[in-house]
């Protein structure tokens, strides 16, 4: 047995992959992301928001990697294997060909959940390749020491707080307190490897290849299993399912919070300041996610955010701004404080690296419609709601009532102060009209004289104040100009028909100022200034809107053209980011639960009227 300690901050040596250059993989409580190069170079065990592991995407030095390659020069590409989340990544030599298989085992009894397995097998399937393989973790955020044991031939890399155990079908060397390999396999020769999380009752054991082999094939069946639920069966059927597969991906199994995305800080511009923690359950994320699970036919997810709703969120948890925060954690908590990680560089050195969100404290109103839009489509795809839910949506709704004329924080998050946003009040018109719809269809008790007068209110509101006729146009926020993508939410939301002259000028508005080759800007925080320095990419989630506003107002030619080059902006396995930079680059937080979601809304509403 060896044990040698290692310091957190050990260098390593290697550049950085660019955000889009991985695939995900992920066992329904935490995910890795595995670079197009073989390496992984971000995972947190156990929970999306755990501290990491693996976090080399944002300091290649100290963040700790799972390198695992060709030993000689190597084109790779990535797929998936047909209908699941299991990641392929290939390397083609003048010698041969292999792949490395990784994956997360999904489900299973109590004990094996608490296990967080993550496999990787390495398989040559023409020729004779070697590999070389390193295994650096780095605790912690790559804060936290550890040391190395070799107990038999298992590797055990014990920190503070969480110990991981290595095993191997190929031996290991020990190189201060990481470990490495080298080994070459033929044709129908392979390796395994298996990282578990070890401790207490939890021991390391043997990862013998046909064990890997029934993992393998168990979550194939897994994945496909799930996917077999999908009722969609349109044009862009392999994007849609890839994005249903992401969205899966990003529901924490134990409480069934979605969370916005399972990385922290990944820049939405390189060298700027627009870095933030993702890995949390946001109100009106999840609400959407709900809303795009429903139209494929996945009511089993929406059941269980459903359920984290009813356990987790209920009025009056808010601090100071609201009965509901914005965002909890993926187990209900709500203090979600945020800092800094100094010792970290961030990818491509764009700090800071942040973890917690500071942004839990903000108001925005928009939240308590998306959240009550999601229960009204859940309670008429899916299942009734209770009667204990029902009283929640009425103090909600009574709360809106009377405070939907603050001025808020918004959509966006802006730390450039409040202000009367018309997104924000579109969204409570629609938090007090889908449940007025939920009353009536159902014989609901409610206030409705009151819930009625206030939506009217609110309606007369926006088309008073929310118009500009100099620009003729809905705008951002009263008393200004300045055009907000987050309006094209107003015909989706059956706010305004949409071919309204009003609409119809608003859109061509907003496609002559925000509109780039199909790809949708939030606003110009030039003239719109939001508190943070720097620019940013166009937004996804805006441009997939984009697309949606153009089939309802009947310009079915520019919509198909327009998602078709949203299309080609995804990455090789079809996962997209929060944003993309005018050189076509993904930027911010990746893989983007907004951004999936909003493609499956726009595929499935497109190729309804196409027909």
């Amino acid at each position: 047995m060896s044990t040698t300690p290692v310091e957190a901050d050990a260098p390593g040596a290697k550049g950085y992959v660019p955000i889009a250059d991985h695939g995900l993989i992920g066992d329904l409580r935490s995910v890795a992301l595995v670079g197009v190069d073989g390496t992984i170079d971000w995972y947190c065990c156990g929970a999306f928001d755990a501290p990491s592991v693996f976090a080399s995407i944002l300091d290649t030095e100290r963040g700790g990697c799972f390198e695992l390659a060709a030993a000689v020069p190597a084109r790779t590409k990535q797929f998936y294997f047909p209908d699941t989340n299991v990641l392929i990544t290939r390397f083609f030599t003048e010698d041969g060909v292999g792949e490395i298989q990784d994956f997360m085992p999904v489900g299973g009894t109590s004990a094996e959940t608490d296990r967080h397995r993550l496999f990787r097998r390495v398989v040559c399937v023409r020729g004779s390749i070697p590999f070389r393989t390193r295994i650096a973790p780095r605790f912690g955020y790559g804060a936290d020491a550890h040391t190395l044991r070799m107990i038999d031939d298992v590797a055990v890399f014990e920190s503070a707080k969480l110990s991981l155990g290595l095993t191997s079908t190929v031996p290991l060397e020990i190189d201060g307190a990481d470990v490495h390999a080298e080994f070459k396999i033929a044709e129908g020769e392979g390796a395994v490897f298996a990282l578990d999380q070890v401790g207490g009752e939890v021991t390391p054991r043997r990862c013998a290849w046909t064990e890997a082999e029934d993992e393998f094939n168990s979550t194939v069946a897994y994945w496909r299993r799930w996917l077999s639920s999908s009722r969609y069966r349109g044009r862009w059927r392999e994007m849609v399912h890839r994005s249903a597969l992401t969205l899966k991906l990003l529901t924490y199994a134990p409480t069934g919070a979605i969370v916005a995305a399972p990385t922290t800080s990944l820049p939405e511009q390189v060298g700027g300041e627009r870095n933030w923690d993702y890995r949390y359950a946001w109100v009106r994320d999840a609400a959407f996610a709900v809303y795009a699970m429903l139209r494929l036919g996945f009511t089993s997810e929406a059941e269980a955010f459903m359920r984290f709703l009813s356990r987790h969120i209920t009025p009056g948890d808010g601090h100071g701004s609201g009965p509901l925060q914005i965002m909890y954690g993926i187990d209900g908590r709500t203090d979600l404080p945020e800092r800094e990680l100094g010792h970290l560089e961030g990818h491509l050195c764009s700090a800071p690296v942040r973890v917690g969100n500071g942004a839990v404290g903000q108001l925005q109103l928009d939240i308590y419609g998306a959240l009550i839009d999601s229960v009204y489509l859940y309670d008429k795809w899916a299942q009734p709601i209770s009667s204990d839910q029902w009283d929640d949506v009425c103090g909600l709704v009574d709360w809106v009532c009377a405070h939907w004329d603050q001025p808020d924080e918004g959509i966006w998050e802006t730390r450039g102060g409040r202000r009367k946003f018309l997104y924000s009040r579109l969204m409570c018109w629609v938090a007090i009209e889908r449940a007025i719809r939920m009353a009536l269809r159902r014989g609901l008790p409610a206030d409705l004289a009151r819930w009625q007068d206030c939506r009217d209110t609110i309606y007369r509101r926006i088309m008073s104040h929310g118009w500009s006729q100099s620009r003729q146009a809905f705008v951002q926020h009263e008393d200004t100009d300045v055009l907000d993508a987050a309006v094209l939410m107003m015909p989706l939301t059956k706010f305004i028909a949409p071919t309204d002259p009003k609409w119809l000028s608003t859109l061509d508005a907003l496609s002559e100022e925000l509109v780039s080759d199909s790809l949708v800007y939030r606003y110009d925080p030039r003239v719109s200034p939001d508190g943070l320095r720097g620019d940013e990419g166009t937004f996804s989630i805006c441009s997939f809107w984009y697309v949606e506003a153009l089939v309802r107002a009947g310009r079915l030619d520019e919509a198909r053209l327009a998602f078709e080059k949203m299309l080609t902006y995804a990455n090789h396995l079809g996962l997209y980011a929060e944003e993309i930079s005018h050189t076509g680059e993904q930027q911010g937080n990746f893989p983007q639960a907004f951004t999936h979601l909003a493609l499956i809304s726009a595929a499935f509403n497109l190729d309804r009227a196409l027909g």
